[in-house]
C-alpha cells in the first residue's frame, strides 16, 4: 500500500499473508511527511480492508528500541504480546563431532519432528510456513539415533559472513550443545540467533556456548476492524 501527498508517494506499507494471518513487514515514511497521519492511514486502511477481504489477524515486529514506530501501533490499537530476542555468539564454542555422528538434513526433512507447529509462538521469520517456504536456501544439520531423531539445527550463511540459525531442536540440550559446537566449528565464524523467543531454547544453553544477547524485537498484534 503507497500514500500519496497530491501526486507524490509519500508513505508504503509492505505486508504478506499466511492465512490466518497478515503480518506487516515494514511501514516507512518520507522524513518531510512525518506527523502527518500517513502511517496512520495505511494502518487502518489495511485494517478495514482486511476485515472484509482477511487474513483478520495482524501481525509485526517492532525493533524495542523504535519508540516512534511502537507510538504508532499503538495509537491504532495494537497491542504487544511478545518479546524476541536477537543472540549473538562472535568467538562461539567449537569442537568437531564424533566423525559420522552429525548428518546434512533439510527443512522438508525435519517437517515431521522438528518443525514448530503452526501456531508455536515464533517470530514470522522463525515459523513453520517461514521454514518451509524457504527450504532450498536453508541449511541443515541433525543427530540422529538409528530412527529417533536427537537435536538438529536450520541456517544461513549471510552476506556479511555470519550465520544464522533459524531452528532448533532437540530431546536433549546436551546433544543439541554438540551440535551448534560442531556448527561453530564448521563454519568458523561468528553465529547469530535472531528472534529467538522464550519458549524456544534454555538461554542458559546458549549462555554456555559464548551466545549473549545483542537486541530485541516486540511482536505487536491487532484484529481487523471495519472502517
Amino acid at each position: 500500500m503507497v500514500a500519496f501527498d497530491a501526486k507524490d508517494p509519500v508513505a508504503v506499507l509492505i505486508g504478506c499473508k499466511r492465512p490466518p494471518h497478515t503480518l506487516v513487514r515494514r511501514i516507512a515514511v518520507h522524513p518531510d511527511h512525518l506527523r502527518k497521519g500517513h502511517g496512520r492511514h495505511l494502518l487502518t486502511s489495511l485494517s478495514a480492508k482486511l476485515a472484509i477481504l482477511g487474513p483478520p489477524h495482524l501481525l509485526a515486529e517492532l525493533d524495542a528500541g523504535n519508540a516512534p514506530a511502537r507510538a504508532l501501533f499503538k495509537a491504532c490499537g495494537w497491542r504487544e504480546e511478545r518479546i524476541y530476542v536477537d543472540y549473538l555468539a562472535a568467538a562461539p564454542a567449537a569442537s568437531p563431532a564424533p566423525p559420522g555422528l552429525v548428518i546434512p538434513v533439510t527443512a522438508s526433512d525435519l517437517s515431521d519432528v522438528a518443525l514448530p507447529a503452526s501456531d508455536a509462538p515464533r517470530s514470522w521469520e522463525r515459523t513453520r510456513g517461514t521454514l518451509l517456504a524457504r527450504d532450498e536456501r536453508l541449511l541443515g544439520l541433525a543427530i540422529s539415533g538409528g530412527e529417533r531423531l536427537d537435536a538438529s539445527v536450520l541456517y544461513t550463511r549471510d552476506a556479511g559472513g555470519s550465520v544464522s540459525i533459524w531452528s532448533l531442536f532437540s530431546t536433549d540440550p546436551a546433544l543439541l550443545a554438540v551440535l551448534l559446537r560442531d556448527l561453530a566449528h564448521r563454519e568458523r565464524t561468528p553465529l547469530t540467533i535472531p528472534r529467538l523467543d522464550e519458549t524456544e531454547i534454555d538461554g542458559s544453553l546458549l549462555r554456555d556456548l559464548g551466545f549473549v544477547p545483542a537486541g530485541s524485537t516486540i511482536g505487536v498484534a491487532a484484529e481487523a476492524t471495519p472502517a
